[in-house]
């Protein structure tokens, strides 16, 4: 019997926590249809694995990628890094439902311009992005902050009753039409004056669906713990699972309380399903939020609409030059972008290593000088954190990006390593594997990643152009 692709003897991390072991593995029809020590079979394309790991393709559970998917098909920044499935849809931002009338609202203007919101509704969106043809799988969640800029003249307060109603009415549309969930997106202004009865109506929705609840807490500074209980008591009022996004304790006042808020998400695990994601980095990336100017951390501004040759500075080198305190220079570059550089090493490292965190990028690829995380963050992981400081074993790592994000976000059949599974795969250099992604120069491609296969076909090879795009849009529950 002949297949279509038969990888020999790599190193297999399969994605379940399990010790690596070594195997052949065979590709066809999109699947891995064969797992055996030595596979005695002819091949259309044979691959020499000696030496290397072959882990589930890495599934980047917190992205912007609304519109990159559609607009940049080919995802180089994900799919050179070894990622082969994102979650779009983040922070309560979306791409639809959503249809414009006026320039997108901070913080939807992350994701792009007035003219690029044209999906009125979720299934206008699947339809996009499956005309689109992008090179890695596509599942998506519906944001809070949209369904709000659809049916609300005013964000500075909460909905109304018929607002809510209508709002609900789009939500349950789009679950049944495949969306993953509802994200929220609390800190941000656009978002902030809703309480918690209006997000928790909108959350009840997910319940008869079995979707998810994802959410960039109310605030994740000083009051970090009761912005978490109040994820927590809404998820479990509502019945559905709860995913805390880039899980930090942000700002020099709350450096050392990872311990502690761990510690109250743990307790919290015992009595509903909650986890969180975590991006490899001591600073963070979004909108300029002048709540977080401070002469405590370091500011980057990354783009400015008023000033756009200030991007690739920092603020305090723009302050200086127009002779200003850091908040008036801040408040004349809006609305811009800016990297945060707000977080201890060791409440990093704390996060990271958790049993309940997963790998997500949190990437910006519409920002024209991005956070080294968009090309980086997987790598960074492995390099860095597992590699160098050994703060978890290299099963444990893929696990994290893998295995655990499919589960939790429930992704059929992806994430791991076994027959019947969709070959969505890595291969890479352990000992060479590295994020080459710097602040000063973000859009690097990682060394060390041999080939990326996406639903079987080789979609990523270093030097190689002429390669298939062959992502698919992940609907839930299918």
């Amino acid at each position: 019997m002949g297949y279509h692709t038969l990888i020999r003897g790599a190193q297999v991390v399969d994605g379940t926590s399990a010790k690596a072991y070594r195997a052949d593995v065979a590709i066809e029809n999109q699947r891995v249809v064969r797992i055996a020590e030595q596979i005695d079979a002819e091949a259309d394309t044979t691959v020499d694995a000696d030496g290397l790991v072959l882990a589930p393709g890495f599934i980047d559970v917190h992205t912007h990628d609304d519109l990159a998917v559609v607009h940049q098909p080919e995802m180089r920044p994900k799919l050179s890094q070894g990622v082969t499935s994102v979650i779009v849809g983040n922070c309560g931002i979306s791409a639809s439902p959503v249809q414009l009338n006026r320039e997108p609202p901070d913080p939807l203007n992350l994701l792009g311009e007035r003219a690029d919101f044209q999906y009125p509704t979720f299934a206008d969106y699947a339809r996009a992005v499956q005309a689109a043809g992008p090179a890695v799988n596509v599942g998506a969640l519906v944001g809070h902050t949209a369904l709000r800029i659809g049916h609300m003249s005013d964000l500075q307060r909460t909905a109304t009753e018929p607002e809510l109603a209508a709002m609900r009415v789009q939500l349950r549309e789009a679950l049944q039409q495949g969306a993953l969930g509802m994200s929220s997106g609390l800190a941000y202004r656009n978002a902030n004056r809703s309480d918690t009865a209006e997000v928790l109506a909108l959350v009840k929705e997910l319940t008869a669906f079995g979707a998810i609840y994802t959410t960039h807490l109310r605030t994740e500074f000083d009051q970090i713990i009761e912005a978490m209980d109040e994820a927590l008591d809404t998820a479990r009022e509502g019945r559905v699972p709860l995913i805390v996004s880039h899980l930090k304790c942000a700002g020099k006042g709350n450096w050392g309380r990872s311990t502690e808020v761990l510690s109250h998400l743990q307790s919290a695990a015992a009595h509903q399903k909650v986890a969180c994601d975590c991006y490899p980095y001591t600073a963070s990336s979004s909108t300029l939020d002048l709540a977080q100017v401070s002469p405590d951390s370091d500011v980057f501004i990354t783009w400015s609409r008023a000033f756009p040759e200030q991007g690739g500075r920092t603020l305090a080198a723009i302050a200086e030059e127009w002779k200003l305190s850091l908040m008036e220079a801040a408040e004349r570059l809006q609305p811009a972008g800016a990297v945060y550089h707000c977080m201890a090493v060791e409440d990093v490292e704390n996060i990271l290593s958790h049993p309940l965190t997963m790998i997500g990028s949190d990437g910006l690829p519409k920002d024209p000088h991005p956070h080294p995380r968009l090309w980086g963050a997987f790598p960074r992981v492995l390099a860095h954190y597992c590699r160098e400081r050994k703060l978890f074993d290299l099963p444990t790592a893929i696990h994290k990006m893998t295995g655990r994000s499919a589960a939790e976000f429930g992704l059929r059949d992806r994430g791991v390593i076994r027959e019947g599974a969709f070959a969505d795969l890595v291969l890479f250099d352990f000992d060479r594997i590295e994020s080459t992604a710097s602040f000063e120069q973000p859009e690097q491609v990682a060394r060390g990643i041999h080939r990326v296969w996406v639903n079987g076909a080789l979609s990523y090879q270093p030097g190689r152009t002429d390669l298939e795009r062959r992502g698919e849009f992940l609907f839930r529950g299918r």
